[in-house]
């Protein structure tokens, strides 16, 4: 037996995975069991659930993956520092950080005192971790391989042809040319400042128009080789380093854009500023300036490949609009995007990397579901229930227990009815995005309900959609592209003579970020589908994150916690039913 603990380490969303002979067990982020979005430090509770699961202790684990290596790159990091003269807090912070991946042993002997680790530590360079976590679980034997993001190990972004067990490299762009640092800097422009709120602006986009989309090519410049470069005058992390750090486990950073930018597109809105047409003109334009260069990138990448398939890593691989014009807009007729495509992801490949250069033959697992974080047993879920029985009982709540079919018909009801459901099932979604076991479930086909929802539960920007879980074997006829999207990785437009009957989750342009659902990855959930199709024709339901501003509920007693100081109406726990 190998095992093998791979892990994504101080940097945002820290995450954990054990493998075992090249299969996945366990894998999650650090968040969920920390409670604080986005939580960037050591991730020793991910690290002792995966090791649980798998029924191991630290002695077991063979070999260790980090996806950074802190000596790749190093004659192009010597050179830059020579040639550009960065400022000493971004040296600080450069050395800072290597530091804190040098004492992953100790850390871990700290962190599980009871057994002792014996086995090697492997850096895996931080690109090469997000290709492998692309491609070594996708169902391509042979794929081009891209992953995008800000940066890691003084890249932002690198492509190459996978095959079989292997990644060939082909080609990079370097620090501190970055998509995913021009989208962020824009986002911080647009009055967004928290971590991860370019997600806002995907958002905000449709419903403004590309006027700015000039402006933006002075700042932006594609190559026609596929690289892109940034205009260094209208940024502050060349020689800055816009202050990224870790503090207390929460990434933050100071501002990326330079008052070079306020001068070529206007003032800046500050946080909490009335949206006006202005910035929604500005965050279509940043959307459709970052969607030429991906696809500029696309273009050359199938040039060099030969290959009509493509696997997609890296934080801008949460692009869903961009992913879901790939067929439109590029050659590949084929994509896949893991669940958990950002940093977290790299866990998952730096553990494949090491994997497959151990056993080069080795076959590989695809992924075909996210369900790999912590699930519950119904004596866990009832101990919570009694623990809260008296608060139940204040609200007027009824308790009862339920079979699965019962359970699947009784939700769908009260779905159709208009009742807001929280739902908790099995194992917890690996990745970002709810799939339907930690969701928030709602009627689809309601006007009213992305107010309802942010009214009783979830208080977000009104511009933000909701999405839809629809059943596989019904997108064709409600969506105009036809494909398997189990991660909710991709927006697709919705036909525009079913748009009407199912106005929640249909974007202002007539989009929807859908999931696919099937029996053989999620027989609870599709069950539940199914009857809601049963009751009113419509194929899927409105799922959001079962959370409120904070990081998605992973045990019971957090889905409780979430019901009873909220407006949901219907609380669904295993197999028992909870209901205002």
């Amino acid at each position: 037996m190998t095992a093998i603990l791979g892990l994504n380490a101080f940097h945002a969303d820290s995450a954990a995975c054990v493998m075992v002979d090249g299969k996945l067990v366990a894998a999650a982020e650090e968040e969920r069991f920390r409670r604080i979005k986005h939580w960037g430090g050591f991730p020793q509770h991910a690290i002792a659930y995966c090791l649980a699961e798998a029924g191991l202790t630290l002695s077991d684990i063979d070999h260790v993956a980090l996806n950074r290596d802190p000596n790749a790159n190093l004659v192009r990091k010597a050179a830059y520092v020579l040639r550009r003269r960065p400022s000493l807090s971004l040296l600080g912070q450069r050395l800072a950080n290597r530091r804190q991946w040098r004492d992953t042993a100790e850390l871990l002997a700290e962190a599980f005192p009871q057994s002792s680790f014996k086995g090697r530590i492997h850096n895996i360079e931080h690109h090469e971790a997000h290709l492998a976590s692309a491609f070594l679980v996708s169902p391509f034997e042979r794929a081009a391989v891209v992953s995008v993001d800000g940066f890691g190990d003084f890249s932002s972004a690198a492509w190459g042809t996978g095959e079989g067990g292997a990644i060939s490299v082909q080609g990079r762009v370097h620090f501190p040319h970055s998509l995913g640092i021009f989208y962020e800097a824009l986002t911080q422009y647009l009055g967004f400042e928290h971590y991860g709120d370019e997600y806002k602006v995907m958002g905000l986009a449709p419903y403004g128009q590309p006027t700015y989309r000039p402006a933006l090519e002075k700042i932006l410049k594609l190559k026609p080789d596929g690289r892109f470069e940034l205009d260094l005058r209208y940024f502050n992390h060349a020689r800055a380093g816009a202050n990224y750090q870790i503090r207390d486990g929460v990434p933050s950073g100071g501002r990326l854009y330079s008052e070079a930018l306020v001068d070529l597109l206007g003032p800046a809105r500050a946080a909490g500023e009335a949206l006006d047409q202005r910035h929604r003109d500005l965050a279509r334009s940043v959307q459709a300036a970052y969607e030429d260069a991906f696809f500029n990138l696309l273009e050359s990448v199938y040039r060099s490949s030969d290959s009509s398939a493509l696997a997609l890593a890296g934080g801008c691989a949460y692009n869903s609009v961009a992913n879901g014009k790939i067929y439109e807009r590029s050659p590949f007729v084929r994509c896949y995007v893991q669940s958990a495509a950002g940093d977290a992801g790299g866990a998952i490949g730096s553990a494949l990397a090491v994997w497959h250069r151990l056993q080069p033959q080795a076959p590989r697992q695809a992924m075909e579901h996210a369900y790999w974080g912590p699930s519950f047993t119904q004596t866990e879920i009832d101990a919570a229930i009694d623990a809260r029985r008296a608060e139940f009982e204040r609200s007027g709540c009824t308790i009862e227990t339920l079979s699965p079919d019962d359970m699947a018909s009784r939700v769908a009801r009260a779905i159709a009815d208009g009742k807001v459901i929280g739902w908790f099932q099995g194992r917890m979604e690996w990745g970002p995005r709810a799939l339907g076991n930690r969701s928030i479930l709602a009627d689809p086909r309601r006007t009213d309900m992305k107010d309802i929802l942010n009214s009783k539960i979830k208080r977000r920007e009104s511009f933000r959609p909701f999405a839809p879980s629809v059943l596989r074997h019904h997108v064709a006829d409600w969506f105009e592209t036809d494909d398997d999207v189990p991660f909710m990785m991709q927006v697709y437009r919705i036909r525009p003579e079913r748009r009407a009957a199912i106005p929640a989750v249909t974007h202002v342009d007539g989009s929807g970020r859908l999931q696919t659902v099937t029996a053989a990855t999620n027989p609870r959930y599709a069950r539940l589908i199914e009857a809601f199709l049963q009751l009113t024709g419509v194929p899927m339901l409105l799922n959001t994150s079962f959370n409120e501003n904070e990081p998605v509920v992973c045990r019971p007693e957090e889905a409780i916690d979430c019901f009873l100081r909220t407006n949901m109406d219907v609380l669904a726990l295993g197999d028992t039913l909870v209901s205002r």
